[in-house]
């Protein structure tokens, strides 16, 4: 029995002849915020893969809660409460924003969860939360990139997840706009829900992490509080450069 409410024993994930993901093993509790860095090509984006089922394990198990979770197709852990958002954020553009959010909601409903006026009250208070809710009835289209980040957010948070993983959500943001992702990811943790950011912004992962765990060429090379994993020479080395 595991304490953890996300336990990955030993993963290991190949592509042909190379190993993009070698024996990781970790551990995160519920309503933890993590932080997970690296190099490019270390293994990251493949790892959240790994865990929201995009792709499944060669090796090793991945427990959610007490559940082995590791080839449980992703729609299935969706409904368990693992959700994404993307690096690229890629809406239905036809639809308006409102309308990109009650797509998720549909998927939830089959849960009995929210249905008709339900779904389009809860949208709209989800929009409120993300500060989106004057452009409900907009193209989505038509908004910015932070605009975008937000709205990412929003249909992640529209399947009432218990574990979010953040894959660079504020990638090419301003300094203002990565404060204004920064305080919504904040206060989602201080709902409840357990936060996994990857991000290269080390400014913006070091404050918000708890936790931080540090790849390279697809190992786990460190981990710990942000102060221990800045100062780790391993870390240094491999994804600072010094």
């Amino acid at each position: 029995m595991t304490t953890a409410q996300l336990d990955l024993r030993g993963i290991s994930k190949r592509f042909g002849g190379f190993t993009a993901l070698s024996d990781v093993t970790m551990g995160i509790r519920k309503g933890e915020r993590i932080g997970l860095i690296g190099p490019n090509g270390s293994g990251k984006t493949t790892l959240m893969s790994c865990i929201s089922g995009s792709l499944f394990v060669n090796e090793g198990s991945i427990h959610f809660g007490e559940r082995d979770i590791s080839q449980v197709p992703a729609h299935r852990r969706a409904r368990l409460g693992i959700a994404r958002s993307f690096q690229i954020p890629r809406p239905f553009r036809s639809m308006t924003v409102l309308e990109n959010l009650l797509v998720p909601l549909e998927y939830v409903a089959e849960r009995g969860t929210f249905r008709g006026a339900g779904a389009r009250d809860k949208a709209m208070a989800i929009l409120t939360d993300m500060g989106l809710a004057s452009k409900a009835d907009k193209p989505s289209g038509n908004m910015t990139q932070v605009e975008l980040r937000k709205l990412e957010l929003a249909r992640a948070m529209a399947a009432n997840p218990q574990l979010l993983i953040c894959d660079e959500s504020m990638a090419g943001l301003s300094t203002a706009e990565v404060e204004e992702v920064l305080a919504i990811l904040f206060r989602l943790n201080g709902e409840g829900i357990t936060v996994i950011m990857i991000e290269h912004i080390m400014q913006a992962v070091m404050r918000f992490s708890q936790r931080v765990f540090c790849l390279e060429a697809g190992k786990l090379i460190c981990e710990g509080t942000p102060t221990e994993v800045v100062a780790n020479p391993h870390v240094q080395r491999a994804y600072l450069g010094t």
